[in-house]
């Protein structure tokens, strides 16, 4: 089986690009969405993620506020990471059983959606990846979109944007790099041809 890494900056268009991949029919394991689960109330992580950053972090519902947990560790490099200390075994170990099982199903092809594939000190889901496949935008670019999804401010945005690698670090680290500051026809035809090759190499 290969698995490739699909990773870059919030903003950057990664989603877009594993949409496109879901409706060629690839498997997608998505960290963010491992990640809620997790993170459901009364795990062991929510437990220890409530006592660490307080309940401020809940919702009404009590489950984690990202955007609220996010206000605080975008901003403090030691809150970020606590939390991942917290997060990234458990996502770790999560996402293997998933890789194991899909091998046993006989899956040829793999995408790893991980937003901080390439930030990660110590072990890394990066170890699991064939290929590591990076998407990038312009600054500018990821401002406007993050800005017309809504919900954080400019400043917030600019904390998160900065916190991470920059564009030119994750290429530097990338088999694939994916410009996304084009149209959604544009990106999507490239993702084809993508996969396409892929397919022809596995």
């Amino acid at each position: 089986m290969k698995i490739i890494g699909l990773t870059g900056g919030i903003g950057s268009g990664k989603s877009t690009v594993s949409q496109f991949l879901a409706e060629l029919g690839v498997v997608i394991i998505d960290t963010d969405k491992v990640g809620h689960e997790v993170f459901k109330p009364d795990t062991e992580a929510w437990r220890e993620v409530v006592a660490a950053f307080g309940r401020q972090v809940l919702t009404p519902q009590g489950e984690i506020d990202r955007d609220k947990l996010g206000e605080i560790v975008f901003a403090n490099p030691q809150a970020r990471d606590q939390l991942n200390e917290i997060m990234h075994p458990r996502i770790h170990a999560w996402v293997k059983a998933e890789i194991k099982e899909y091998r046993r199903q006989g899956i040829k092809l793999l995408v790893l959606e991980v937003p901080l594939l390439l930030e990660a000190s110590g072990p890394s889901l990066a170890e699991e990846v064939d290929e590591v496949w990076v998407t990038v935008a312009p600054e500018a670019t990821v401002l406007k979109r993050l800005k017309e999804r809504g919900g954080i401010s400019e400043e917030q945005i600019l904390a998160r944007v900065r916190s991470q690698l920059s564009s030119e670090e994750r290429a530097e680290r990338a088999d694939v790099i994916i410009d996304t500051d084009c149209s959604l026809d544009e990106l999507g035809a490239r993702v084809r041809e993508l996969w396409r090759k892929l397919a022809l190499d596995t």
